[in-house]
């Protein structure tokens, strides 16, 4: 397949190499990274080039890799009334996403603590398959959770008035339908707020590498203010809840493009018009998921606070617990972006991607709007995290879009062929990296060959200037699901 360099860190892959695609592709890397680039990334990119009302390209960021229909870090916005909504461009974890919170402590404070404070998250936090939470809902106030998001937590204790304002879209994205939630996903998900599940999902405490501010503006924006500071980050999205959504509507999807005459490439690419019954009912239920997200992560950081309050016998305010920023990278927005040099209302799909607004973007709080929104970016639990910050370069070029994570390498399956669990967590804490685990194969999954160069594709998307790194996280203690 031919591509071409359009300039340092931007590839294309014409229209050409492809019947029936609509828009070129796009690849946000360096040239190493392209050399190593998953082969599925090339299939998989330029078959969502040839979905209906696709605008301007189909993107993929430098931590791409295979993944379902669309490839994870994929990035396609289409027309509200040419284009499509596909549950494959959003991924079947709906809002899967991140959040990063800043504390007062330093390394020096939390070390004699450390493992106290690992065993009482571990208890309070549940982790794993199947796990349920300690907020009992019935399916009424379940529903309000699917609408309210973050409102309903700080309404009923969970959180900080001042929570609501630090999370992308204010944990409350509009046009939420309760009404088109099947029953088996309201049964799945009832009991579930609160919960990290298993996976990719953790929950982890950072020191912030006072050494590694790369800038200074934005670092003292995020809250950064001396040597050797305490961060956690919560990586976790909508469980079983956001699965049984995706899953009921890919059956219907599959009908709707007969109905519709609708040709994908790949029957992973069920989608159907974003503006049809279908189309509106699975976005209904699609925001459903996503509310339920940002308040499954707001009562994790609940606990979180809660825990820190119990070790080291503070008030969190008096921890100064406060959220940097929670980002979506699983998730599909209305937004407007230029088209044609036009600006035009998209729907946006970011499946493994995450929103990188510049500065003066009015959906961007306004304290960071000075200098851009906050960008989180999970690295392996053995490796380094980062805060980046978004950029008008990334409006220009990748309809407000950027990276989300290291970026696997090697599947799950592969990863425990190669390593074993119990000696991957006896050398981390020989590195200084305490580890709760629910189970030995699922930290094995996690293990750091399993993932792209965190730095590698961090500084790719710096260069090409679609964010700009801000500060680098160590990993301290890891929780895994």
């Amino acid at each position: 397949m031919q591509v071409k360099k359009i300039e340092d860190y931007v590839w294309e892959i014409p229209v050409t190499e492809k019947e029936g695609m609509r828009v070129p592709a796009r690849i946000i890397a360096s040239e190493k990274i392209m050399k190593e680039m998953d082969q599925g990334v090339y299939n998989q990119i330029t078959n969502v080039a040839c979905l209906p009302g696709i605008q301007n390209y189909a993107y993929c960021m430098p931590d791409g890799h295979w993944g379902y229909g669309f490839p994870i870090g994929g990035v396609a916005a289409f027309d509200l009334k040419e284009g499509v909504i596909s549950p494959g461009g959003i991924g079947f974890d709906i809002n899967c996403g991140v959040r990063s919170v800043r504390t007062n402590l330093t390394f020096e404070e939390l070390k004699p603590k450390l493992n106290e404070l690992m065993d009482t998250l571990y208890r309070l936090i549940p982790a794993g398959v199947g796990c349920t939470g300690f907020v009992k809902l019935n399916t009424e106030r379940f529903k309000e959770v699917m609408v309210k998001g973050v409102d309903w937590c700080i309404q009923n204790g969970y959180g900080w008035e001042e929570d609501r304002e630090r999370v992308e879209q204010g944990g409350r994205i509009q046009g939420a339908n309760p009404e088109k939630v099947s029953q088996k996903a309201i049964s799945r998900g009832v009991d579930q707020l609160g919960t990290l599940g298993s996976g990719n999902h953790y929950l982890e405490l950072q020191v912030a590498q006072t050494d590694r501010i790369f800038h200074p503006e934005a670092a003292k924006a995020f809250g950064i203010d001396r040597p050797n500071q305490i961060f956690v980050m919560i990586h976790c999205g909508s469980r079983g809840f956001g699965h049984q959504i995706a899953t009921d509507y890919l059956r219907v999807f599959t009908e709707a493009m007969r109905k519709y005459n609708i040709k994908v490439l790949d029957k992973e690419l069920a989608c159907a018009p974003y503006n049809s019954p279908e189309g509106q009912d699975y976005y209904g239920a699609m925001v459903c998921a996503a509310n339920s997200a940002f308040a499954n992560r707001q009562v994790i950081l609940h606990q979180v606070r809660e825990a820190f309050s119990r070790v080291f016998h503070k008030d969190p305010k008096d921890l100064g617990m406060h959220i940097v920023y929670d980002v979506a990278h699983n998730i599909a927005k209305l937004e407007e972006h230029l088209v044609n040099g036009e600006k035009k209302k998209v729907l946006v799909h970011r499946k493994g991607a995450t929103r990188s607004f510049g500065p003066g973007h009015p959906d961007v709080p306004e304290f960071y709007r000075p200098i851009g929104q906050p960008v989180i970016v999970g690295g392996s639990m053995e490796t380094a995290s980062y805060l980046l910050v978004g950029s008008q370069r990334a409006m220009e070029l990748t309809m407000g879009s950027t990276l989300h994570g290291s970026g696997r390498t090697m599947s799950r399956e592969a990863a425990k062929r190669k390593v074993r669990g119990y000696e991957l967590m006896k050398s981390m804490e020989e590195r200084g990296i305490a580890v709760r685990a629910v189970s030995m194969p699922g930290l094995a999954e996690e293990a750091g060959i399993a993932y792209k160069n965190i730095s590698e594709v961090v500084d790719a998307v710096d260069c090409a200037g679609i964010s700009r790194k801000v500060i680098e996280l160590r990993p301290v203690g890891n929780i895994k699901g």
